[in-house]
């Protein structure tokens, strides 16, 4: 208890497990939508882009004189991201080559810019170890003001237009014969895809960051039968991986950003070799469209 205690009562901690809780709460209501739409990776492709973005932002504090170097690093991963997740969206829609050219251009082109432009503002590629693995205890008090409020942008718009989202994620045609501005959402989902890369990008970093926002869903979808379930279900188990992961690395000489993930997978693998034993003992219905089709005489 006393341990426990002292964890919670560090300063630092507690804006690690908030910044924590935030990010655990945000990934996986965009990673709904990317599942849904077979975009699992996308949140790769644009992590790949964020480090162009922080390695920019690097060079412009460089330029500028700032300390520390990296006061840039952030917005610039932002802009970036933003940028190249629009783009993204409308080389897809467009149809000017498929999605998962795109994708492996986003790839390499974010891990080589980033790594030239580092190098430019004179630091190395060991500058950026942070950004890409996570470095939840470099996190500032303005760091987690950012996160709090991207936080709250995603949530308003991955929560708040939940069922206008869904129908495009799930039937575009059908979305356009509705009525619904397609491109808008579509735009839409792409730039929170990409702030929530940059929200998390302090805690698991940007290689690792599409398993926060893909793991949780790929377990609530074993068990949800729903997609407002689902995504509740996703919602909560990146709250507990995520704070779990990080107080572990408090007692122990861990990787915060590895051991979030690791911990997801773990519950992914439990959760899907118990799924087909509990199954299994459920009593099957053979007409389940039929409300009482066997009655037992009294």
């Amino acid at each position: 208890m006393d341990e426990l205690a002292g964890m919670v009562g560090d300063p630092l901690m507690q804006r690690a497990l908030l910044a924590a809780l935030l990010v655990g709460l945000a990934a996986p209501v965009v990673g709904t939508y990317l599942v849904q739409r077979r975009l699992s990776l996308l949140g790769d492709g644009v992590g790949h882009v964020a480090l162009t973005g922080v390695a920019l932002g690097w060079l412009v504090g460089s330029v500028m004189g700032l300390v520390p170097q990296d006061a840039l690093a952030v917005p610039g991963a932002i802009v970036v991201a933003v940028i190249g997740a629009v783009v993204i969206e409308l080389v897809r829609e467009r149809g000017r080559t498929s999605g998962d050219v795109a994708l492996a251009l986003m790839f390499y082109g974010g891990i080589a810019g980033g790594v030239l432009l580092i190098s430019i503002a004179g630091g190395t590629s060991a500058n950026l170890m942070a950004y890409l693995f996570g470095s939840i205890s470099t996190v500032s008090r303005g760091d987690l003001g950012l996160t709090v409020a991207l936080t709250a942008l995603i949530l308003v718009v991955g929560v708040g237009l939940r069922t206008a989202l869904f129908a495009v994620s799930h039937d575009e045609e059908f979305a356009h014969a509705a009525g619904l501005p397609v491109r808008a959402l579509n735009v839409a989902t792409a730039v929170v895809a990409a702030l929530t890369v940059t929200v998390s990008m302090r805690v698991v970093g940007l290689l690792l960051v599409s398993a926060l926002m893909i793991v949780p869903v790929a377990v609530a979808q074993l068990v949800a039968a729903s997609f407002a379930r689902t995504m509740s279900l996703a919602m909560a188990i990146g709250v507990v991986v995520c704070v779990t992961g990080l107080s572990l690395t408090y007692w122990y000489d861990l990787s915060p950003g590895a051991t979030i993930v690791v911990l997801a997978v773990g519950v992914y693998t439990v959760v899907a070799l118990v799924r087909p034993l509990v199954q299994r003992r459920r009593p099957v219905d053979p007409h389940p469209q039929v409300p009482d089709d066997v009655r037992v005489a009294a």
